[in-house]
């Protein structure tokens, strides 16, 4: 069986790459990636590599040829990612891929997050296609808060608009371990649908005790009205679009649309979510 995965020298598709290659030999590895030159480590241990942008729909099908299983990677350019991600999936029908997984956003069918809208859009795409599809609805990842960890253990303050709702967090390595067990399981998983979260359930409060108790000092939470916060992430030279997302997101962990206690995750990577703390101690050192 041969599974590609899409933006493969990312920061998750690296990941599920690396897991990949833990669980099968590298020659049913196929790595799509734009840039060639930032694939030398894969192709070094035998990841075949091809090269196509989410923008090149004859790149795409080219990539896809022989492809059995495919990892869609929700793209990066928020606005973009419709056209972008249909692009992939009318390659992979005219390729034959045999089914698609797709990185999506926790609670995407009822959730209000700005980010929300293009995710559901992709995963109607996807029910509508002849390929078998399967939907990993990834939370929040916890390196989402590196800049803010480490600002926060400088000044002692954690700034943020998400009042005490709670985020179901996990490390990056947890949504790409769940990603690559459902590449490779042997049950079938068209039509499966996935809720990812962590186990620690935390506020923002939550957070910044841990914050502290890791840098060895007080820090506390802030909690400020979001056009506020967006004005702070502005301010500390976050581009405005991206600092409204942010705050906005913040609002729907207020709401509770990051928070799950649908024990998915775990249950695909056989382990407790990575915890909050490791983060921590790696955005401090």
């Amino acid at each position: 069986m041969t599974i590609a995965v899409t933006g493969a020298t990312g920061q998750l598709g690296g990941l599920v790459i690396g897991e990949l290659l833990a669980r099968g030999p590298a020659a049913g590895i196929v790595a799509i990636v734009r840039d060639e030159a930032k694939a030398t480590d894969l192709a070094s241990k035998g990841v075949q590599i091809r090269i196509a942008s989410y923008e090149d729909p004859d790149a795409l099908r080219r990539a896809l040829d022989g492809v059995d299983q495919l990892l869609l990677i929700s793209g990066s350019e928020v606005g973009r990612r419709v056209p972008q991600h249909t692009n992939v999936i009318e390659a992979a029908e005219a390729a034959g891929v045999k089914l698609i997984a797709y990185t999506s956003l926790l609670n995407a069918a009822t959730s209000g997050l700005g980010l929300a809208p293009e995710h559901v859009a992709t995963e109607k795409r996807l029910g509508e296609s002849s390929i078998p599809a399967v939907f990993l609805r990834n939370g929040w990842y916890w390196e989402n808060y590196l800049q803010a960890i480490g600002q926060a253990a400088s000044s002692g303050a954690l700034f943020g608009a998400a009042g005490d709702g709670k985020v179901a967090g996990a490390a990056r390595a947890d949504y790409a371990a769940a990603a690559a067990a459902v590449l490779t399981s042997d049950a079938d998983q068209g039509g499966k649908i996935y809720e990812l979260g962590g186990d620690e359930r935390l506020t923002y409060a939550d957070l910044a005790k841990i914050i502290g108790e890791v840098a060895g000092k007080t820090v506390e939470y802030r909690d400020l009205p979001e056009a506020d916060y967006a004005k702070i992430l502005a301010d500390n030279g976050v581009p405005e679009q991206f600092a409204a997302v942010l705050a906005g997101s913040d609002a729907g962990i207020a709401r509770g649309e990051l928070d799950t206690t649908s024990g998915d995750l775990q249950a695909l990577i056989g382990r407790s979510s990575t915890p909050v703390a490791e983060i921590v101690k790696a955005a401090i050192a």
